[in-house]
């Protein structure tokens, strides 16, 4: 049988997960339609995301569609969970992106589409709510051409508009598909309307493939149907299919067009074992391991090789999932999504492989923490174990970190966002029974260089008795992106080896700037000079060197303190768009865009913390809003 691994991507509350249930349903997975309103779902079976009405956790299912299995994974659409949707991209081979046919292009519905477009990820679209009020399929379209910078092919037209909307035209297969009491009718007909519509979109395919080009005029429906999957398996173009599925209307096209237009997976059963670990899940009955295989087999009882850790580990068992269900199977081969029980230490982008010729996969990224709170144990006992129980916590979830501030002892949380870190700590009482209190929310601050200096010598000597420290360096440090080193060191002054110690110890000096002991990022550091001892140099005293040597030239460079910044897009009724700008100038923020019900501004993070409470208050209920990370400034 041949698969497809795909991701359903959209915005928050654009219908994936509804969609997703749909799918489950149409193909025969599941027996009854789950509501996310009514926490029936199948993949949203967190009683977090049930409390919520939100997708927080990535969730994998599986179902048969046209001789094809579909290994679908829903992800979330809320900013503060971005890195579930990163570390899904990594394993997909394609995905459908689910716009709100109201709304169009929404905040997060961009960015996660710029995250595809990072991973090479081909999708197709599917433009979800035709029949809610003020729906329309144009307007969406018109906002993906727009925002998102692609060429939208439209393969379907609405049948009715808004509550109306009963059924699709399909343009590739000339015919008329509706729906009435939830079952499907189909007719080989087409209005003139929709003759038209078939002609721009052979034009449009004619303009962008050869063969369609030598068709032109009069493409077949099977040229036509080709050329459209290859645009889609290289990017240059967007197949937009539309449809409702709450009403459950437009799934059986949608079915088809990931059958007949997104790529299956490259791998080769024969080959050695490469696979990737994609996520972590300590569940009830012991710690789950998601893999994705590439290439190779792994069968039920087989020891692997963790390529990056230099260790064995081996599999107990080997689970095929149904979001929270599994069911066991003997053996896994390339191109499968699986979970597997008994790997015991592998980390989340570790690469499993056969011992002999293993190769290191690209893991995904994970982005760095934005937010902090500090969490409190309520009794002695609770305190001995939180320490276990936060490890656990970030294996599972890398975007999370924890350290232990050095001035206040406190134990600091890092993640994404408020919803993000309130979801985390919850999690952790849940599973743990712990009683933890969580502090106020403090950003990421950081420090960076604005005007460098040139020419600082540090000395590092010691001596103590027996093998003394020495190393000399001299450095500029200058403004730059990220953190970059080099070496312009020339006549073996300094050999290769203790040139790579004075970057290694100029990376720790960057944990604690100078101004208010935040991480340091945007400069450059070059190592220009240097001076060793023929017997009291080595690595230690050259890294040594280049941290103290980097601290001591932080505290002579002009410094900056920088603050994350998010993109917030506000809607909210005309007559009270005058109380939203003032409140976003009160709170330091610069609007970048403004129209009649709505506007985009980028605001400092601290001062959004509880801004949804205060927006309700000013816009008497009716305001809403979204954001995203803009960087720091």
């Amino acid at each position: 049988m041949r698969v497809r691994n795909l991701g359903i991507l959209a915005h928050v509350d654009a219908g994936k997960t509804t969609l997703t249930e749909r799918i489950l349903y149409v193909t025969g997975a599941t027996h009854k339609r789950g509501e996310v309103h009514d926490g029936t779902t199948v993949t949203d079976f967190d009683q977090q995301e049930r409390d919520r009405g939100i997708t927080i956790f990535a969730a994998a299912v599986s179902c048969d569609w046209a001789d094809h299995r579909l290994n679908l994974i829903d992800t979330p659409g809320h900013v503060d969970f971005s890195d579930e949707v990163e570390r899904s991209l990594r394993v997909l081979d394609g995905a459908v992106a689910v716009f709100d046919g109201v709304a169009g292009v929404e905040p997060q519905s961009e960015a996660v589409w710029r995250a595809a477009d990072r991973h090479r990820v081909p999708r197709i679209a599917f433009v979800n709510k035709l029949d809610r009020a003020g729906a329309s399929l144009a307007r969406a379209v018109a906002s993906i051409r727009e925002r998102l910078d692609v060429v939208p092919l439209v393969v379907q037209l609405p049948i009715g508009e808004e509550g109306d909307f009963r059924g699709v035209v399909d343009l590739v297969g000339r015919r008329t598909l509706t729906w009435i009491d939830g079952e499907i009718s189909e007719k080989s007909e087409m209005s003139p309307e929709a003759e038209a519509a078939r002609r721009h979109l052979e034009d449009q395919v004619a303009a962008l493939h050869p063969d369609a080009l030598e068709e032109w005029g009069d493409i077949s429906d099977t040229t036509l149907r080709n050329a459209l999957r290859d645009l889609t398996h290289q990017g240059e173009a967007l197949v937009v299919l539309c449809g409702s599925a709450y009403r459950n209307r437009g799934v059986e096209p949608l079915l088809d067009a990931i059958v007949d237009y997104l790529p299956g997976p490259a791998g080769d059963s024969d080959n050695d074992l490469a696979a990737l670990v994609f996520k972590v899940h300590t569940a009830k009955t012991g710690r789950l391991t998601y893999l994705r295989l590439y290439d190779g087999t792994i069968t039920k009882g087989d020891t692997v090789w963790d390529a990056g850790a230099g260790r064995t580990e081996r599999i107990a068992r080997i689970l095929r999932v149904q979001a929270d269900r599994h069911t066991e199977i003997a053996r896994a081969t390339a191109g499968d999504i699986v979970a597997v029980s008994g790997v015991k230490a592998a980390q989340v982008g570790a690469t499993l492989a056969t011992r002999r010729g293993a190769v290191l996969l690209e893991a995904p990224r994970s982005t760095e923490p934005l937010v902090s709170v500090a969490i409190e144990a309520r009794t002695r006992q609770d305190a001995l174990r939180l320490p276990a129980a936060l490890a656990a916590l970030t294996e599972e979830d890398p975007s999370l970190s924890v350290r232990v501030d050095a001035e206040t002892a406190q134990t600091l949380l890092s993640g994404l966002g408020e919803l993000h870190l309130e979801v985390a700590v919850e999690k952790l009482r849940q599973r743990t029974g712990l009683a933890v209190t969580m502090g106020r929310p403090q950003v990421a601050y950081r420090e960076t260089v604005v005007r460098g200096v040139t020419g600082l010598l540090y000395r590092h000597v010691k001596q103590d008795g027996g093998a003394g420290q020495y190393a000399h360096v001299t450095l500029d440090v200058a403004p730059g992106e990220g953190f970059t080193f080099a070496s312009t060191v020339t006549g073996g002054r300094v050999p290769a080896e203790y040139i790579r110690a004075v970057e290694a110890g100029c990376r720790e000096a960057l944990a604690e700037g100078p101004l208010a002991g935040h991480p340091v990022t945007g400069l450059r550091v070059t190592l220009t000079d240097g001076q060793t001892h023929p017997k009291d140099s080595s690595e230690m005293a050259f890294r040594a060197a280049g941290r103290f040597g980097l601290r001591e030239a932080l505290r002579a460079c002009e410094m900056r303190i920088l603050e994350p910044v998010a993109e917030v897009t506000v809607s909210a009724p005309a007559e009270t768009l005058g109380a939203v700008l003032g409140d976003l100038a009160a709170r330091r923020g610069q609007v970048v865009d403004s129209g009649v019900r709505t506007v985009t501004a980028l605001v400092p993070l601290a001062e959004l913390f509880g801004y949804a409470t205060q927006l309700l208050s000013r816009t008497h209920g009716r305001g809403t809003f979204t954001s995203r990370p803009a960087g720091h400034r």
